[in-house]
């Protein structure tokens, strides 16, 4: 059957779904979800969900939307995320989900470069999906969805084209080390294949037909919780529980009342989770296994043996989740294994030169499909940039820039990012974005952005600035991280900023990053080191003059 998921639609999974499942619970939201209102739990069956998505299909048909076309979402955690995307993508269009906490200047570049025909978000949403149109170049009308409105018919007629397994189901952006995140596109056999491949998972890992209960806490303009799960809970007859966000303090509950029996992590919910207090809840619970990647080794075994279930580490990435995991006992707990090569996704790891390490070697993992077919099962590629997906496909293989390295036993295991991303609570964030801000910053004349490890969040941004005069202060500070935090993402902010008098460079006057501070040095001892990590909130920025303290 798997082997055969990657040759479906969209729409022809969808329909057999409803068709096998209808009376099953499909998505549920636990009571209180502030993000689509829910007041009690709310729990949608296949067939209730199923009568919209076809409703509301033929809603866009009729206003001329179809193959070729692009739909931007802005529609948080919420019921309407699932309707809609199943509907556009059921008749060809391509869904292009929206962070939430995108500025307006973000939000402007992606209109500019995935060119959406229309955005979707909600009431709450508009003024913030209005102001980024309103900077775009790229202006497409927005569409309130609770108001059940008519769609404008779009701009561009839709093409002729037949919706196939290559039609384009996602534009998903992640970032990258070079500046602006990139588009990646996803097909809908690849996002039916991801599905059917997280079903049907060996051991621990693999779903139950029409049993379990998926609480997955992350965002869906994620592929964690908007594909891998989506699709896993669809291929599978199962329901997906989708919460608002992470909250530590109702997450016991979230869990015992909406049933779950699988839940999807991060290391920060681990961590976060390990800190709260015993409760008569945490015991109670129906979850028989946890999925997900980043515990960290220490409380790997602590959090199984108080909370009562497994956690399965696993690797994917959104340009190809062929997801690899741990799932078969006996587990290799309290290491960072991920699992091994499998049919279905070749594994190399390798030096820089791209020649395979001796097992036990740190190397970067590079992966495919097969030698006879080895883009199968991943993405299209990034939108409007064939360079970059060419060089990630190099020697017939996507290099995946994660450092890991092979144990005897095949077992791989992940040693930390090659590429220049900073990890923090789970999102990417690419550091020559950051530092390309902090450069039109009035008093900045240099920057230098690196990841700084966290105690909660895994890693922080760090800011390492040469002033054009004077030495700074925290009043400098200040402005510096509100000049970052008005014009990105909270999560992107410096959470800590250092000044220095110079930063080191090569004879092209590339920053030297992994020079600036000394080996065995722990950058966040140092004098002069600014800590602004309380500051970094979704509202607004902070004070200038200082009213809050780092």
């Amino acid at each position: 059957m798997l082997a055969l998921r990657d040759q479906s639609t969209i729409g022809e999974v969808w329909v057999d779904a409803v068709r096998a499942h209808g009376d099953r619970p499909f998505i549920a939201f636990p009571a209180g979800s502030s993000a689509g209102a829910v007041p009690d739990m709310l729990e949608l069956s296949y067939a209730q969900v199923g009568a919209a998505v076809e409703r509301w299909a033929e809603i866009y048909r009729r206003a001329g939307y179809g193959p070729g076309h692009r739909v931007a979402m802005l529609l948080e955690n919420r019921a309407e995320h699932f309707v809609h995307k199943l509907a556009l993508n059921s008749i060809g269009v391509s869904c292009v989900p929206i962070n939430p906490d995108y500025r307006s200047n973000e939000i402007a570049y992606l209109a500019e470069h995935a060119e959406p025909e229309l955005v979707l978000t909600v009431t709450s949403r508009a003024s913030q999906a209005g102001q980024g149109i309103a900077e775009s170049p790229h202006k497409p009308p927005i569409l309130l969805v609770e108001h059940d409105t008519q769609p404008p018919p779009p701009r561009r007629p839709a093409t002729a084209a037949t919706v196939t397994p290559s039609t384009e189901a996602s534009l998903l952006y992640t970032s990258g080390t070079t500046g602006w995140p990139k588009g990646c596109m996803l097909s809908h056999g690849y996002e039916v294949s991801v599905g059917a491949w997280y079903a049907e998972l060996p051991g621990l890992a693999g779903l139950r037909r029409g049993e379990d209960r998926i609480y997955n806490p992350l965002p869906l303009y994620h592929v964690n919780a908007g594909v891998v799960s989506l699709f896993g809970a669809i291929c599978s007859g199962c329901c997906q529980i989708q919460a608002d966000r992470f909250h530590a303090q109702r997450w016991w509950a979230d869990v015992v009342q909406t049933r779950a029996t699988v839940v999807h992590y991060l290391g920060i919910v681990v961590q976060a989770l390990m800190r709260q207090p015993d409760s008569g809840l945490s015991r109670g619970h129906r979850v028989r296994v946890g999925i997900g990647a980043g515990v960290e080794p220490q409380l790997h075994a602590a959090f199984e043996a108080r909370f009562g279930f497994p956690l399965v580490e696993i690797w994917g990435m959104t340009e190809m989740v062929r997801l690899l995991g741990d799932s078969i006992e006996p587990r290799k707990v309290g290491t960072r294994a991920f699992g091994r090569a499998t049919p279905g996704i070749d594994v190399r790891v390798v030096d820089d030169g791209d020649l395979d390490v001796p097992d036990g070697t740190p190397g970067e993992m590079l992966i495919r499909h097969s030698a006879q077919t080895p883009r199968r099962g991943a993405f299209s590629g990034y939108l409007k940039n064939e360079a970059e997906t060419e060089k990630a496909w190099r020697g017939g293989w996507f290099h995946t820039g994660d450092t890991v390295y092979r144990a005897v036993d095949a077992m791989l295991h992940f040693v930390d990012r090659k590429k220049n991303i900073i990890r923090r609570s789970g999102e990417n964030i690419a550091a020559a974005e950051v530092e390309a801000l902090l450069l039109t910053h009035p008093d900045v004349a240099q920057a230098a952005v690196l990841a700084l490890p966290d105690d909660l969040r895994e890693e922080e941004v760090l800011a390492c600035v040469v002033l054009k005069a004077g030495t700074g202060d925290r009043d400098t500070a200040l402005s510096i991280f509100n000049f970052c935090h008005r014009r990105l993402a909270y999560y992107k902010a410096p959470g800590w900023i250092w000044f220095t008098d110079a930063l080191p460079t090569t004879g092209t006057q590339k920053i030297q990053k992994h020079t600036i501070f000394a080996p065995q040095v722990d950058p966040r001892t140092l004098p002069g080191m600014i800590d602004l990590r309380a500051l970094k909130k979704r509202g607004n920025a902070a004070d200038p003059a200082g009213s809050h303290t780092g």
